[in-house]
């Protein structure tokens, strides 16, 4: 994939967990790591997805957090208050 200089990006998960809800639906929260020239970047994805009749996964929507415990914490935090 291209970023907007069009450098080379490359994604590797490293770890992921998904919840289902609702008839095929599910969220996943992953651990991935960014790889470009440039070097190597850790986030937190968070994605909604639904399965499709063959049983495999197309997501929708992703927000990505940066791996800096203030801000996990914040995110926690708040949705603790929700």
């Amino acid at each position: 994939m291209d970023d907007e200089q069009g450098t080379k990006v490359r994604f590797e998960t490293l770890s992921a967990e998904k919840i289902p809800f609702g008839k095929n639906n599910f969220l996943e929260v992953a651990r991935k790591k960014a790889i470009t020239d440039e070097g190597v970047s850790e986030f937190i994805s968070v994605s909604r997805g639904y399965f499709l009749p063959d049983g495999s996964e197309k997501y929708k929507k992703s927000i990505t957090i940066p791996d800096d415990s203030s801000i996990k914490d914040f995110v926690i935090e708040r949705i603790g208050k929700l």
